[in-house]
């Protein structure tokens, strides 16, 4: 359910990619997560062996790496599609959250489901927004609709938000008016925007690739019986901090769980730290510089 999933999902599908697919519980606790990534709970991460990849700005950075064509990232627009992206997976996803969870779209979310299953989600995202300001619905609704009309605006007649390929802005856009859907009535706003639903079609036909189910148990196995690659080395501002010393790592917006572990590589869009974990092994887990802090560990 979690619309940063689909993100990730809509991108392997654009790339054609086959990938492994693990459920993990959508309140905490999440041992076999956890184990992983020394603390971050955020969904989705990205294993490749030893190697752990958080928020999906960084997982979509690697897949592009890794499968470069067709680019998320085209020439000339690349700067303008990631501030785009950066605006969709924080202010727009922050509008569209209250704006969907309103009474009718919450209760078609959870139908059928117990009232204390509700009230533990209810108490989970609490924690997990820390100190975020909580937006209320009928000002959720003016801001949404605002946004509605002007990437309505922005698209006019082109098939998607910069021309006539995606860029990693139109994935960012993507998954919050798929989280909409989810709220069933509240979704029924859509209507009014012609462009925004031929768009949506447009990019839900990427699909997700193809893909198998893999326990989180066995993804832990892949990871103690996995190296790291290598180092990036520090080559960009660490605030003093050597290869090698303690760090702690922590979102600064929701989920701020502090990570620990070890700096294992710097550079000007990443933070790396090695760590070890009784069940996992040694594992690295990455980080964007964007929307997280390091600093040494007490």
């Amino acid at each position: 359910m979690s619309p940063f999933a689909e993100k990730i999902r809509l991108i392997l599908g654009f790339k054609s990619l086959h990938w492994s697919s693990v459920h993990i519980p959508n309140i905490m606790p999440k041992p076999d997560l956890t184990a992983l990534t020394g603390g971050y709970r955020k969904t989705p991460v990205m294993q490749i062996g030893a190697d752990i990849y958080c928020d999906t700005a960084l997982i979509a950075d690697v897949i592009d790496a890794l499968s470069p064509q067709p680019t998320l990232y085209p020439n000339g627009i690349a700067g303008a599609s990631r501030i785009l992206a950066q605006w969709a997976d924080s202010i727009l996803f922050w509008t569209t959250i209250p704006f969907t969870m309103q009474p009718t779209g919450l209760a078609h979310m959870f139908e059928g489901v117990p009232p204390e299953t509700v009230k533990a989600f209810g108490d989970d995202r609490s924690v997990f927004r820390a100190n975020l300001p909580r937006t209320r619905p009928a000002d959720a609704t003016a801001a949404f609709v605002l946004y509605l009309e002007r990437l309505e605006e922005t698209l006019g007649k082109q098939k998607f938000f910069f021309g006539s390929a995606p860029s990693i802005a139109d994935f960012s856009i993507y998954h919050n008016l798929w989280f909409l859907e989810r709220g069933g009535p509240v979704a029924k706003i859509l209507q009014s925007y012609p462009a925004l639903q031929a768009w949506r079609a447009s990019m839900s036909a990427f699909g997700h690739g193809t893909h198998e189910k893999l326990d989180s148990g066995a993804a832990i196995a892949i990871a103690r019986g996995a190296a790291a690659g290598a180092s990036a080395g520090n080559n960009a501002e660490s605030h003093g901090i050597s290869v090698g010393e303690k760090v702690v790592v922590a979102a600064t917006d929701t989920g701020t769980d502090p990570i620990e572990g070890a700096l294992y590589g710097a550079t000007k869009d990443r933070i790396s730290i090695a760590r070890d974990d009784p069940r996992a092994g040694s594992v690295v887990v990455h980080f964007p510089r964007l929307g997280f802090e390091m600093r040494r560990a007490k």
